[in-house]
């Protein structure tokens, strides 16, 4: 090998003397203004696609979920995001909060009817006509659940009788606002329920309020589909000073015992969410 010294120019060896290339042509405003209806038909559509298969917003204009989520008449009530993802690979736990379909659509209509529905409803020009709800998951399939005046008692499938305890649930105060129970052994439940079974692929759910919550109690049948479910809440995003993630308390797998735990970090992604926000007032997410 020979022991010559190579030698070879830098990079920066020609600068500035010999310029990279011509500058780039600037664009005409012509051709911004043609391409800006591409772009805004994109933008539309990718919102459009988050909002119904990632990610949603809805508005709470009920007090069913206090103090969890604020929607008393007459307040800002609290937007939320929903992820319909969450239980794609999982099933839902007790505890999660869930957006669900209350009352379906039943008008029969035309195809080019249900597709025009269908964008202008996901790009939030129209009210969906289906009804949402949105209550916690108290009963799994295959639970037995019942709702004394002293609180809500579930027997699984394969195991024991048990108090459920929830930290989230709240009571009135004395100047009439509702304050969470916490390890109160004595918050009101409202209307009670007798031991019901919950079958397979269904689900028993209730509003925090318990006194003030269209839930599971007084529907027929009680319990709520799977197949109904629209996704989990995971996180407040309006107004300013309530943002943050919705709380969820861990329950030990037998579901007898609770630990107050945070909820873990949404899965998806940060982009996908702030791609996909675009509020939808429901006129029942009750």
């Amino acid at each position: 090998m020979s022991d010559t010294v190579r030698t070879e120019p830098g990079l920066q060896s020609s600068w500035p003397t010999e310029p990279a290339g011509a500058p780039p042509e600037k664009r005409s405003k012509a051709a911004f203004v043609r391409e800006l209806p591409v772009l805004i038909v994109i933008a539309f559509i990718l919102a459009l696609l988050m909002k119904t298969f990632l990610v949603q917003a809805f508005y709470i204009p009920s007090e069913s979920m206090e103090p969890t989520l604020h929607g008393y008449p007459g307040y800002n009530g609290d937007r939320v995001l929903v992820n319909k993802l969450a239980w794609r690979l999982r099933d839902p736990a007790r505890g999660e909060i869930v957006v669900f379909i209350a009352e379906h659509d039943t008008a029969h209509r035309s195809f080019l009817s249900r597709v025009r529905s269908f964008l202008t409803e996901g790009l939030g020009v129209t009210t969906p006509k289906e009804t949402d709800f949105i209550k916690r998951i108290i009963g799994l399939p295959g639970d037995t659940v019942q709702v004394r005046d002293n609180g809500v008692y579930i027997t699984p499938a394969h195991g024991k009788k048990f108090k459920l305890f929830e930290p989230y649930i709240a009571r009135p105060s004395n100047n009439g606002t509702l304050v969470p129970c916490g390890m109160s052994a004595s918050c009101p439940q409202g209307k009670t329920q007798a031991p019901i079974k919950v079958p397979a692929g269904s689900y028993f759910v209730m509003g925090d309020n318990r006194e003030n919550s269209a839930d599971s109690r007084f529907r027929t049948p009680p319990w709520i589909k799977r197949s109904d479910f629209v996704g989990k809440a995971f996180v407040k995003i309006w107004p300013i000073g309530r943002i943050g993630l919705v709380h969820v308390p861990g329950y030990t797998p037998k579901g007898a015992v609770a630990t107050d735990r945070p909820q873990q970090a949404p899965t998806l992604p940060i982009a996908a969410v702030v791609l996909g926000v675009g509020a939808v007032v429901r006129p029942k997410t009750s």
